[in-house]
């Protein structure tokens, strides 16, 4: 699937960018659990923080398929990076973008573009995760305010984020039509951002519990109409699946290039690692199982950008390239050999991020469910 060519050059351009200001502080990334203001500014420099933030709203405006080419290129570079910008350009911003009125659009969008406010997505809680409908965290209705009650975990951003979108039940007895969508601005009375969590990887990308007692948000600050905020939520959730998915693409891309690479300078036994055929092979494994995520993950962006329904093709990309990342990882971290668990050489880290792929965005038991349910729909 070819970009278009101003897609193309964007992504050239973001290309250069992560090799030179990215790549050389990875380690750096890594100790420290956190993005360094400089590079932070020179991300928003390049508008990276307004990728999919429509052009009147100070953003480039890119659809599904350049958003997922993005990713792909992302995919190359330090991966908690790659996840502060993913979830602000994805889960974060589009419900506004597809929900908000023009109120909210001018309010909110314009600083999120410039990267001055970094945003967040609130859904999930300690029992629902997988089953939203066990969503504890209630909105209440008082005059021209509603007042939100609950806890939120594992929300990436938070710690730093300016703006949070935020699902809270406001009728408990439609179930997860009862859900809906509001902004909730830092700083509002009643929210509170726990401590950044400790991670295994996704290192520089923070995640903290959000707390709401009593926090009281204007009745203008719903987005879009009550309870439609999980129905939107379903659909962002289908369109990141897509992007994680193109993600996961370009780590393989960048994992089978670094073990080719390895294989062709090593020697063992008087012999380069690549004239083994054990280890050719399992390169050779490597390359077909991107591929064939790669082929998966592009029909799932035709689909959904033809405006079908989509959920079919987005499981079957997610659950596809996520579980081929962890195989292509293990295989990379195998041909480096005792190199392969050392930092210094980047696959070590690939391998603690990778993990996460097949948990967040839905599991992919959750994925396999959506893929036997449509299947089964007729029975």
């Amino acid at each position: 699937m070819q970009p278009q060519p101003e897609v193309q050059s964007l992504c050239d351009e973001i290309r250069r960018f992560l090799a030179k200001e990215v790549d050389p502080r990875a380690l750096e990334i890594e100790e420290s659990d956190a993005i360094p203001a400089d590079l932070h500014q020179k991300a928003r420099d390049l508008g990276l923080f307004g990728l999919t933030i429509p052009e009147e709203y100070g953003g480039i405006g890119l659809d599904l398929a350049g958003k997922c080419a993005v990713e792909e290129v992302m995919g190359l570079t330090h991966y908690g990076f790659a996840t502060v910008i993913g979830n602000h350009t994805g889960i974060s911003s589009t419900g506004i973008v597809a929900l908000g009125n023009e109120a909210q659009k001018k309010k909110y969008l314009p600083r999120m573009a410039s990267g001055e406010w970094v945003g967040c997505f609130a859904l999930t809680e300690a029992e629902a995760g997988s089953d939203p409908a066990a969503m504890r965290t209630t909105a209440v209705k008082k005059g021209d305010r509603w007042v939100i009650n609950g806890e939120k975990i594992y929300i990436t951003n938070a710690p730093q984020a300016g703006v949070f979108t935020v699902m809270a039940a406001t009728d408990k007895s439609k179930g997860v039509k009862g859900i809906s969508a509001f902004i909730v601005e830092r700083g509002c009375k009643g929210l509170s951002v726990g401590r950044n969590e400790l991670k295994m990887g996704m290192r520089g990308c923070n995640t903290a519990p959000v707390s709401f007692v009593d926090c009281e948000v204007p009745a203008e600050n719903m987005l879009g109409p009550e309870g439609m905020g999980f129905v939107q939520a379903l659909k962002t959730l289908t369109q990141g699946r897509v992007t994680l998915a193109s993600r996961c693409l370009g780590m393989m891309d960048k994992l089978i290039a670094k073990s080719a690479e390895h294989m062709k300078l090593r020697s063992q036994g008087g012999h380069k690692l690549a004239e083994y055929q054990g280890l050719q092979w399992m390169l050779a494994d490597m390359a077909v199982q991107r591929d064939a995520a790669r082929l998966l993950t592009y029909r799932g962006i035709e689909t959904l950008m033809r405006g079908e329904r989509g959920s079919l093709e987005a499981a079957m990309a997610k659950l596809s390239a996520t579980e081929a990342l962890g195989r292509v990882v293990d295989a990379a971290v195998q041909i480096h050999g005792g190199m392969g668990y050392m930092r210094e050489a980047g696959i070590e880290t690939v391998f603690r991020d990778a993990r996460v792929t097949r948990i967040y965005e839905g599991t992919s038991e959750i994925q396999r469910n959506i893929i036997a349910r449509e299947l089964l729909k007729d029975f």
